[in-house]
């Protein structure tokens, strides 16, 4: 639907590989807030009925992302780790503009581009991974990871002029891409 104008380097990658453990932390946690975000927009439209139905499918898709990447850190015998303040997640949402359905587009969106985000990233890990049980873990995040963000897409276009969708999602995109640009290279997902 959409393509990123930023694209994640192999320094990620590898900084990835060599602390995973703590890239499982903080993919835990990522798809913990994802589930609590999907809840959180059911909650404030219950009046968008298609949005309450793939929301309340998202927030248990990303439930059971989260319980498979635990399973991952209990059988590494690695905690769990504390929730921490992701700064892309703070300055993509620092973009939503004012107003009730300008607020509304702009979560969409940013979801979308998020979960864009997400596919790439979750991709990457997964042709890094060596075969089995966990590549192919990520392989399918990854691609559950893309339907969500053409998800978003489209219930935005539900909901608002296609025109105006498309022309706010290419600022979101180059924002986006400013934001990654300048984001330090750790072993976490953002």
């Amino acid at each position: 639907m959409f393509e990123l104008k930023h694209h994640t380097g192999q320094d990620w990658v590898d900084a990835v590989m060599a602390d995973f453990n703590r890239f499982l932390q903080d993919h835990a946690a990522a798809e913990k807030k994802a589930s609590g975000m999907a809840m959180a927009m059911l909650s404030h439209y219950p009046d968008k009925a298609k949005l309450v139905r793939a929301m309340t499918d998202l927030a248990i898709e990303e439930l059971i992302h989260f319980k498979q990447v635990l399973k991952l850190l209990i059988a590494r015998d690695v905690t769990l780790g504390q929730d921490k303040k992701d700064p892309y997640i703070t300055q993509i949402r620092a973009l939503f503009r004012n107003g009730t359905s300008f607020f509304l587009m702009d979560r969409l969106l940013v979801a979308a581009v998020i979960e864009a985000r997400g596919y790439e990233k979750f991709w990457l890990v997964s042709q890094a991974l060596p075969e089995g049980k966990d590549k192919d873990l990520y392989v399918a995040i990854a691609k559950s990871e893309e339907k969500h963000k053409n998800l978003f897409v489209e219930l935005a276009y539900e909901y608002f002029d296609k025109t105006e969708v498309d022309q706010r999602l290419e600022e979101i995109l180059i924002a986006e891409a400013e934001i990654c640009a300048g984001l330090p290279i750790r072993a976490v997902l953002h």
